[in-house]
């Protein structure tokens, strides 16, 4: 049995922070979990809210609102943290809540608005409208860069 793979479309998760949904390709998903202890670390940015031990792996954490300049997260029982995967680094992020999973046409995305501003628009890579909803996909590169690094 062979799996073909559907260039048209783009598989991706749907999350929502504040008022605002995001989307992330699937294959960099590893798992949605739900809020577990995070044990902080010291002298790390605001936004690194600590590591967890997530199956036998330490896993960094981060408040996505946080890192995009909107505020801490108001944690509760909708929020979730997505484990990402990039490259060799595993990282899980804090949303409002993880909403469910879509195949968004390759034709539905767009090239980041110019209007635009602030730091989020440097984590936009591009913009989905889908029926009357708006999703922002996101750079995941650009997002966890600083976390890469080690600032």
């Amino acid at each position: 049995m062979t799996e073909t793979v559907d260039v048209k479309n783009l598989k991706v998760v749907v999350f929502q922070l504040a008022d605002k949904e995001y989307v992330i390709p699937v294959s960099q998903v590893q798992g949605i979990e739900k809020l577990i202890h995070i044990t902080r670390v010291p002298k790390t940015p605001s936004y690194v809210k600590g590591v967890i031990n997530l199956r036998g792996v330490v896993t960094p954490i981060i408040d996505l609102k946080n890192r995009f300049g909107l505020g801490e997260s108001v944690l509760n029982e909708s929020s979730r943290i997505i484990i990402i995967t990039l490259e060799d680094m595993h990282v899980g992020v804090i949303v409002d809540s993880a909403n469910d999973v879509l195949d968004i046409p390759m034709d539905a995305i767009e090239p980041q608005p110019e209007v635009v501003g602030g730091l989020e628009q440097d984590f936009i890579a591009g913009v989905a409208k889908l029926d009357s909803r708006l999703l922002i996909l996101l750079h995941l590169n650009l997002v966890l860069n600083p976390i890469k690094s080690g600032v």
